[in-house]
């Protein structure tokens, strides 16, 4: 049996490259949040209100629930948490 590599586990698991160029966006996004949440030391309750999102909704987040995520969402709430967010193109 053959190995094969792959840049990242969303290579690996999603059926299409552009399916997993957004989970890959998604997942980034949502863990440099999750980063700042833990830094400032917020409860949940807190980082929702500064997110603008329910209490429910930043537990899912910090959990890594992805797929209750799209890349709007992801961009918003970091938007509300005062970061702009970038997105750059490389050849693939």
């Amino acid at each position: 049996m053959k190995s094969k590599r792959f840049a990242n586990v969303w290579d690996a698991l999603c059926d299409t490259p552009e399916e997993a160029a957004n989970l890959t966006a998604r997942s980034e996004l949502m863990m440099q949040i999750t980063r700042i949440v833990k830094k400032s030391g917020w409860t949940q309750v807190e980082a929702a209100k500064r997110c603008r999102v329910t209490q429910p909704r930043m537990n899912d987040l910090l959990r890594g629930r992805i797929d209750r995520f799209s890349l709007d969402a992801l961009v918003n709430i970091a938007t509300a948490l005062g970061r702009k967010v970038q997105l750059k193109l490389k050849a693939a």
